[in-house]
């Protein structure tokens, strides 16, 4: 059965978001149906919004959230009404030959299993289908989404926390611990310090590296990274990032991870390594952005550049063991989520993630007791 709802919708870009109400649709066999507390914002999303990355509008924005389950499809079986849930974008089959191998992140259906359904997820009132960003479109009182996107969590876990763990944190975590593979005693640099920037260093810290160098234009940034396992902080702004790296490592680091989302900061992240070292990217670069790098460091240096989508994430192994972390106390998550905005003003909230000054900002979108 179809139900209106309130949803924040991006109606032309660049834009802000309206408020308006919408009509969703009823559960599928293998989805699920979300009331959401919190959802959080991305700069994925702010980069549809300022018109960085091209769009097709009207759309619901957001893929990071956290809510209670209200009902699932018929195919459902690892999630039922009353579980509390984080979503995550990377949608898998579980069958095709990238699932088959652990890469679920490359599953070939991801997108036919997000956007294509006998009927629109979303509509207006008068009917007009509006896209759900990656398939959650997070932005709204409820969402539908394919059960592969969905994960129980234990009760008791803040939500405004737990929003944050479909994106920021299992992109930042896994491009380290995945990814990267990053070991005991290596080096490793991170550029840009938001919220999957921060993830970064807070797995860097896990994984035993023995220097942790974050690097930032905004002193603030630079000062929380410290606090939570970096050993040093480079501000970009005040010095040549790629130098002082350089003198601080001796030579370079095993491991640079760029989430920033530039082609200029990506270069960096390459320029940075000793060689054989691994620049990770984690950010968005647009196609027109182009990277600089010296071929003879590909061939002569043995250095590698390589891409992560979403930190090659097990979500629903990852998000577990993360949370088993974070009540061990060895991984602070809660300190990522800076800013809270009620959902009404969540233009405001977009505007202070655009100012550099917030790690992870997130929306309260609706009831956040756990009850249902």
């Amino acid at each position: 059965m179809t139900e209106e709802i309130a949803a924040a919708v991006l109606n032309k870009a660049p834009g802000r978001l309206d408020l308006a109400r919408l009509v969703l649709d009823a559960p599928g066999p293998h989805e699920v149906r979300i009331r959401v507390a919190y959802a959080g914002l991305c700069h994925s999303d702010l980069h549809e919004i300022d018109g960085t990355f091209d769009t097709t509008v009207p759309i619901v924005l957001g893929h990071e959230a956290s809510g209670v389950v209200e009902a699932v499809g018929n195919e459902v079986t690892d999630v039922s009404p009353g579980d509390v849930v984080v979503t995550c974008p990377s949608a898998s089959c579980g069958v095709c030959a990238y699932c088959m191998v652990g890469r679920q992140t490359l599953c070939v259906r991801r997108e036919a299993l997000t956007q294509q359904r006998p009927s629109a997820r979303l509509t207006t009132l008068d009917g007009q289908p509006v896209r759900a960003s990656a398939g959650v479109g997070a932005f709204a009182e409820k969402i539908v989404v394919h059960r592969s996107m969905v994960v129980a969590i234990a009760q008791g876990v803040p939500l405004d926390v737990a929003s944050v763990l479909g994106c920021a944190v299992t992109t930042g975590m896994g491009a380290v611990l995945r990814s990267a593979g990053v070991r005991a005693c290596q080096t490793v640099a991170v550029i840009g310090l938001g919220g999957v920037g921060m993830a970064a260093v807070l797995a860097a810290r896990l994984s035993g590296a023995r220097r942790i160098i974050g690097i930032d234009v905004q002193d603030a940034k630079l000062g929380k990274a410290k606090s939570l396992g970096a050993t040093d902080i480079v501000n970009a702004r005040a010095e040549d990032p790629v130098a002082t790296v350089r003198e601080l490592t001796g030579g370079g680091v095993d491991h640079a991870f760029e989430a920033v989302g530039a082609g200029k900061t990506v270069g960096q992240a390459f320029a940075m390594l000793r060689p054989g070292g691994a620049a990770t990217v984690m950010g968005m670069v647009p196609d027109a952005q182009a990277i600089p790098l010296t071929g003879a460091e590909l061939f002569a240096q043995e250095k590698q550049l390589r891409g992560s989508f979403m930190g090659s994430n097990h979500f629903k192994i990852d998000v577990p063991q993360y949370l088993e972390l974070r009540a061990q106390g060895r991984l602070p998550l809660d300190e990522l989520v800076t800013d809270r905005v009620k959902f009404e003003d969540i233009n405001d909230g977009f505007e202070l993630l655009a100012s550099g000054t917030a790690t992870r900002v997130v929306a309260q979108v609706g009831d956040v007791s756990v009850s249902i």
